[in-house]
């Protein structure tokens, strides 16, 4: 098995790039949402967190970061980033968007909190990011379908609360996906794999292994030759100087 996922071709493009541009396309496909001016609420600041929050401020929202691991949260509060609890950005948040790979990240205690006119979409996994089922249980009236891929829940109260792509991944119920253009690096990246795979069989163990170096920056160097662009290459010196441990302090 070989962690695709984990590769610089695969997670620093598709994942930021891709989902960072996408996740703002099916959003604002679905509910033509200005963002300048909004709170906007990332739950997870992995690499398709790190792409929606710096696609969300470049359009002018005020973005607002939820994490449980604490190294991704000093990452987003140095990146210049409001980092808060959920309980906190359910208070203040306009739209939410959740990247996290687990479930409920919104949930009960956290729906209550929210202000009316709320938006809440997932683009990180499936539709378990969001607790639906105590979202459907807390709401008194449901309205499919007020716009394209958005629905309306009515809280106790009067609020509203609006649900895009029924919870599932937004950038492919409201949008397109990701471009051909950062995806044929994985796509790429994953035939490569493959092939190094069925080459090696015979010297593999049963285990997970690392996609190549020399896969990943042939594929690299692919995609730089089609966008035109030359890069340098070492000198034998600068190899050497790079190897050593007996130059420099």
């Amino acid at each position: 098995m070989i962690a695709v996922n984990d590769a610089d071709t695969k997670h620093l493009f598709d994942n930021r790039y891709g989902t960072g541009q996408s996740t703002i396309d099916g959003i604002i496909r679905a509910t033509d949402i200005l963002l300048a001016g909004k709170s906007v609420v990332v739950a997870g600041y992995g690499w398709c967190g790190k792409g929606v929050a710096s696609r969300a401020r470049g359009m002018g929202a005020k973005v607002i970061v939820t994490e449980v691991d604490p190294i991704r949260a000093l990452e987003a509060a140095m990146d210049g980033f409001a980092v808060m609890s959920m309980k906190e950005a359910a208070k203040v948040g306009d739209l939410f968007i959740t990247l996290t790979g687990d479930m409920h990240v919104i949930g009960e205690e956290h729906l209550k909190l929210l202000k009316h006119g709320a938006i809440l979409c997932n683009s990180g996994h499936f539709d378990i990011e969001i607790d639906l089922k105590a979202l459907k249980r807390m709401a008194v009236k449901v309205e499919k379908n007020v716009r394209n891929y958005v629905d309306a829940y009515t809280l106790p109260g009067g609020k509203r609360i609006f649900l895009l792509g029924e919870g599932r991944l937004i950038n492919l119920t409201a949008a397109e996906g990701h471009p051909a253009s950062v995806m044929d690096m994985s796509f790429a990246t994953q035939a490569l794999a493959s092939e190094w795979a069925a080459k090696h069989r015979g010297q593999l163990k049963p285990q997970v292994y690392e996609v190549p170096k020399e896969v990943e920056d042939w594929v690299a160097r692919l995609k730089l030759a089609s966008m035109g662009i030359r890069i340098d290459n070492l000198t034998k010196q600068q190899e050497a100087y790079l190897s050593s441990w007996s130059i420099g302090t």
